[in-house]
């Protein structure tokens, strides 16, 4: 079975105008303007398998977005190819839109003034979905978000969690495929994200659907994905399993420590310190991989140490690491 998704060599590069500051450079500006080549993606490579949740991780301005709106067909790449369920995206054919959807955390699918059943409704009509599949649709995504006090409000009045659980849901009415998610738990509160994840796991579980999924959050990563791409200045850093990720970038482990006396000793020369905020009791220091053992026991020998705990680092650490390489 091929993957559903085929990326080979994708690139996008955009000019960008450019000028000083001054009366004087906007009107050169304007008879002979200069322009900058921005390379947002550069030749990338991957393939997804039908059914994967696979994470698209990268810092402000590494190409994700700019990826996504390739894969759905709002951009046409420089050079490269993409395949998504047998389909070139941007070549917008009406089965491969009606095969794959395109969630954005900042982006307002649902008109605003209006109920947001309203705007489901439009979907419908959109998307020419028949009434008893759209019916049948409509009640196993409630049933996952609880979805029905929310319909008769006007999408103003709902709180933003509100909201990007009807975004969501408005965006797979069609039962999409594919989802392109990019950041779809942003700006939410701790539990809002629980939900939007364990409904997108749930969804994932139910439809066989294929996720690639943009997240500042690492907790959603690592709540969703095995699999994760790193991408850093339009360029593939990575592709493969986040324990992996750990293994190859960041061979290293973390000892916390809670002193059985006052905290005053000087942890420095096993290893080095580091804050743990969600551990605030224990004292941190990492080490490397191989020395666990070795440092472990000189730490039991040398302190009165009243409880230990090795971890793995967080996966925010790790993919610092790989972006900086």
């Amino acid at each position: 079975m091929s993957p559903t998704i085929t990326v080979q060599q994708l690139s996008k590069t955009y000019q960008v105008p450019e000028r000083e500051g001054g009366f004087g450079a906007a009107v050169r500006g304007f008879f002979n303007r200069k322009y900058k080549d921005v390379k947002a993606v550069q030749q990338v490579d991957f393939k997804i398998e039908r059914g994967e949740i696979v994470g698209f991780l990268g810092p402000n301005g590494a190409g994700k977005t700019t990826t996504l709106k390739m894969l759905s067909g709002l951009l046409h790449p420089t050079n490269g190819k993409a395949d998504v369920l047998g389909f070139t995206p941007w070549e917008l054919k009406p089965e491969y839109l009606r095969s794959m959807t395109l969630v954005m955390g900042q982006r307002n699918r649902l008109s605003w003034d209006i109920p947001a059943a309203d705007s489901f409704l439009l979907n419908q009509a959109i998307y020419r979905i028949p009434d008893d599949e759209y019916k049948q649709t409509y009640k196993e995504l409630d049933e996952l978000l609880e979805l029905e006090p929310l319909m008769k409000k006007p999408v103003r009045n709902l709180s933003l969690g509100e909201r990007m659980k009807c975004e969501i849901a408005a965006g797979l009415l069609h039962r999409p495929k594919v989802l392109f998610l990019d950041e779809p738990t942003i700006g939410l509160d701790i539990t809002g994200q629980v939900r939007i994840r364990e409904f997108l796991r749930e969804y994932n579980r139910r439809t066989g659907a294929t996720v690639l999924l943009t997240s500042h959050y690492m907790a959603d990563v690592t709540a969703l994905c095995e699999r994760i791409i790193i991408i850093h200045h339009g360029q593939l850093k990575y592709d493969g399993g986040i324990n992996d990720l750990s293994k190859k970038i960041a061979p290293f482990k973390l000892i916390g420590v809670l002193l059985a006396e006052a905290n005053s000793h000087d942890l420095s020369k096993y290893g080095e310190p580091v804050q743990n905020e969600e551990d605030a009791e224990k004292k941190y220091i990492q080490v490397k991989a191989e020395d666990v053992t070795s440092v472990t026991s000189r730490l039991l020998a040398d302190l009165p140490i009243h409880d230990i705990t090795i971890t793995d680092p967080p996966i925010e650490d790790v993919i610092e690491q790989a972006f900086n390489q």
